[in-house]
């Protein structure tokens, strides 16, 4: 038996620390360990709850904007505010662009260079780099010359010793793409660097900038006016129909191809990483209001034990559903570590009790994480694009089974093969053609919103907090690009008095909950081969297939701007 450490994680968002027990060449156990503080509960209690989405925001870099969007939404659940079609419609595109271009970076910079081994791009063969990448894509720089000034940067890099790509496994047996694909693989990646920065100008757009747009309680910061220099005008609107169809293009002629290419070198993939046999979304894109769930595009439920013939209703607001618990993380609750809370009842107090570094395993450790543990119905699920691809699939949404349909068709595989490290990257893949689909569909109701001058983008009934019941509660949901995301919020005499996020990560991150049962991440890696102990790619593939995300760590300032305070280990 050995025990292989994978810490810090790298290509992720935040601290993660991953151990697994090999034996026999196979892992048969796994810990998964979030090595970081957030806090921003303990920041939000007593402040206005209208300016929540700005703090809350700032939990993550790279998701950027969607925590706004499930705070505004939590703020005006509980206060029954109804926000226009046209705020809507205008959300639902910051949305998709964001899962656009969320999942391009995920798949070329978090993710490929686990699969594509950059030193042998330099014994690739830029002509016939050229003509396989031309057979399958109409990209204009699919050309011999173009890859072969990309292998002479590859060249020069791999002089200067690769900088930070100095570490990765390059050689590794478990590596099968030949020589040019993985030069296209290189080639894109750099393209992609490129084309992910245009994209985000449709949230400078209608939020003001990125990262961190802005948002608001009871619609969208923005007003529309075609012939306004300083409202949305005829020239920004033509700008978002220029970068919208430039995504269109780079997810169609780059990024699906690349995908599927790769997919079909690693089908042996479709047999590792599984996990989790339950998936849970909480659905996206409000085709009718946010509060008609049944018209989302993406639907709202839980699938258990993989049985695609049936799709549980889902009610966040239960108190009975959805439960977060600590028995295995360093806090502490007043009912006992082994309680499960409802969000609305939710509490943060940490209690550290783990090893001080450097240790060599958590393995001992009651303890071992500062991610708390959520179930539904004590159920550990996985959430995230592969998740709301199966609750859609199973729900009978026709655009994603079709779409569902094609792509395995193209690898040739089953529907079980879903259900895999293999099936979870292809399924991201998926989710970013369906928001590339359903963003043109918002952009161009938009605009005949705007024709017709159907431009509000405010309701401001109940804005005021003298028109507030003194107590209230929400709760604010979304579809991360990560997967199910939701703020709970209570109010009381117009201040924040308890709120809790439940982040994806924390879901699929999560350490054992008081029954043991493994999360998502933990369970995922059960069954794994790893081939070189030393270089655990294998590890690697499946924890990346979930795009980890775990947020910033806390630091606190005055409102000079001093450092106070930081939470460390020591």
């Amino acid at each position: 038996m050995a025990r292989v450490v994978v810490d810090p994680v790298t290509r992720i968002e935040g601290h993660l620390r991953i151990e697994a027990v090999v034996e026999n060449g196979v892992i048969t156990d796994a810990y998964s360990a979030g090595t970081m503080v957030r806090g921003l509960e303990k920041i939000l209690i007593g402040r206005d709850p209208r300016d929540a989405w700005a703090i809350t925001e700032r939990v993550c870099g790279v998701c950027t904007g969607i925590h706004a969007l499930a705070s505004v939404r939590a703020v005006e659940d509980a206060l029954g505010i109804a926000v226009p079609p046209t705020a809507e419609l205008i959300r639902n595109i910051m949305t998709g662009v964001l899962n656009v271009q969320d999942h391009v970076v995920h798949f070329y910079h978090l993710h490929a260079l686990d699969w594509v081994d950059i030193i042998s791009a330099l014994k690739a063969d830029p002509k016939k780099a050229a003509e396989l990448a031309s057979s399958y894509s109409k990209w204009d720089k699919n050309t011999a010359s173009y890859f072969s000034a990309v292998q002479d940067k590859i060249k020069a890099f791999a002089a200067s010793g690769l900088g930070i790509f100095a570490n990765g496994y390059w050689g590794h047996p478990a590596y099968k793409l030949p020589p040019e694909v993985n030069l296209i693989g290189v080639a894109h990646y750099l393209d992609a660097l490129e084309w992910q920065k245009e994209i985000v100008k449709v949230h400078a757009v209608f939020g003001g900038k990125n990262p961190h747009p802005n948002y608001l309680v009871g619609g969208v910061p923005c007003s529309i006016n075609t012939d306004e220099v300083s409202a949305i005008n005829s020239e920004r609107l033509n700008l978002v129909a220029r970068l919208i169809a430039q995504a269109d293009e780079f997810i169609n002629e780059v990024y699906i191809p690349d995908l599927l290419t790769i997919a079909s070198f690693y089908k042996d993939w479709a047999n590792y990483g599984g996990g989790l046999k339950n998936y849970l979304a909480y659905g996206e894109y409000p085709t009718r209001g946010y509060g008609q769930p049944e018209s989302f595009k993406y639907a709202r439920g839980a699938v258990l034990n993989r049985d695609l013939s049936t799709v549980h209703p889902v009610n966040p607001r239960d108190t009975q559903e959805i439960k977060e618990y600590i028995a295995h993380s360093w806090y502490s609750y007043e009912g006992g570590d082994n309680t499960g809370l409802h969000p609305w009842a939710g509490e943060t107090k940490l209690n550290y009790t783990g090893p001080k570094p450097p240790f060599e395993t958590l393995a001992g450790y009651e303890k071992y994480s500062f991610l708390k543990t959520p179930r539904w119905k004590e159920n550990p699920m996985e959430v995230g694009p592969l998740a709301r691809i199966i609750v859609s699939y199973a729900a009978g949404h026709a655009d994603v089974k079709e779409l569902v349909g094609q792509t395995l068709g193209k690898l040739n595989v089953p529907v079980g093969a879903l259900f895999s490290t293999l099936g979870r990257t292809a399924a991201r893949g998926i989710d970013a053609q369906l928001a590339m689909t359903w963003l043109k569909e918002f952009f161009g109701q938009l605009m005949e919103r705007v024709k017709i001058h159907e431009v509000s983008t405010f309701n401001g009934e109940r804005w005021e907090p003298k028109s507030w019941p003194a107590d209230a509660e929400g709760v604010g949901l979304a579809e991360a690009p990560r997967g199910a995301l939701a703020h709970y919020i209570k109010i009381h005499n117009g201040k924040i008095d308890n709120y809790q996020l439940v982040v994806p990560t924390t879901w699929n991150g999560s350490p054992r909950d008081v029954k043991l049962q493994r999360s998502a991440f933990e369970e995922s890696l059960i069954g794994t081969p790893v081939a070189k102990l030393e270089e655990p790619v294998e590890i690697l593939r499946t924890i990346h297939s979930f795009d980890p995300c775990l947020a910033c760590s806390v630091h606190l300032y005055d409102p000079q701007g001093r450092h106070l305070h930081q939470v460390s280990f020591e």
